[in-house]
């Protein structure tokens, strides 16, 4: 018998707070989503830092995913960067902001910005570049890290804004403060972080409801089909044609 300390219950019940407490806005956020399919624009997807920039993998050139993502994508705030280096980096001020400059957001131009914690640098900057420039900006963070951070913690940006603060649309992921959930028996550190799992729930649940969106519009989605199964390299050829030109990681 499997022993995992409540692990797997701490990730439903965190799920069933979303889908209790969230749906509204996550139904919002796809109605926002389908606009931008319906005005054939691209959904810009960013990382704050560390983890959460892996949801930007999940949700790009994935099976089943859409086909106008585009990542905002730099290396530097990932995990493939040295790990010391990265999180130096999503505390940098100005950093996010010239991320954003590169990636040149119009008025009107939809955001989805993943960063749990919602507080720090690199994260407020972008968000404050692509508010300053009218893009819309739909926020995945937790409520607890910036309600309950210190308001002169370190990590945070200079202006103490928090995400939540400068977005349109807040979605709630409830990820508790310090992330991992698990205290095993004679070991203090707690272990096993739920952000992940919950984050990748999210932006699937985002998509499920902008593709229903879509439906009801009567507009076709542009989905990727799984490039690995028979066909499906033929079937998004007409999507490579239409966005590589405008999506710099395609």
């Amino acid at each position: 018998m499997y022993n995992d300390f409540g692990y797997f219950n701490k990730i439903v019940e965190n799920i069933d707070k979303i889908n209790s407490y969230q749906e509204a806005n996550i139904k919002k956020a796809a109605s926002m989503m389908a606009d931008a399919v319906a005005a054939d624009k691209l959904i810009n997807i960013y990382g704050g830092g560390g983890h959460t920039t892996l949801v930007m993998g999940e949700m790009f050139f994935r099976a089943g995913g859409f086909s106008n993502i585009n990542p905002i994508m730099e290396t530097g705030l990932s995990v493939f960067n040295q790990a010391i280096k990265y999180l130096e980096l999503e505390r940098c001020v100005n950093y996010g902001r010239s991320i954003m400059k590169y990636y040149k957001l119009q008025k009107d131009d939809i955001l989805i910005i993943f960063h749990n914690i919602g507080i720090n640098a690199a994260t407020i900057d972008a968000a404050l570049e692509a508010k300053e420039n009218g893009v819309k900006i739909i926020a995945v963070s937790s409520s607890y890290w910036q309600k309950e951070m210190p308001e002169d913690h370190f990590i945070r940006h200079p202006s103490k804004i928090n995400l939540f603060d400068i977005s349109d649309i807040c979605i709630d992921d409830y990820n508790p403060v310090g992330d991992a959930v698990v205290n095993v028996p004679g070991f203090e550190t707690p272990i096993a972080p739920i952000s992940n799992i919950v984050d990748f729930y999210i932006a699937h649940r985002l998509e499920i409801a902008t593709v229903e969106e879509c439906v009801k519009r009567g507009i076709t989605p542009p989905v990727w089909k799984s490039a690995n199964t028979p066909g499906g390299d033929e079937a998004n050829a007409a999507y490579l044609r239409k966005y590589s030109p405008r999506i710099k990681s395609l």
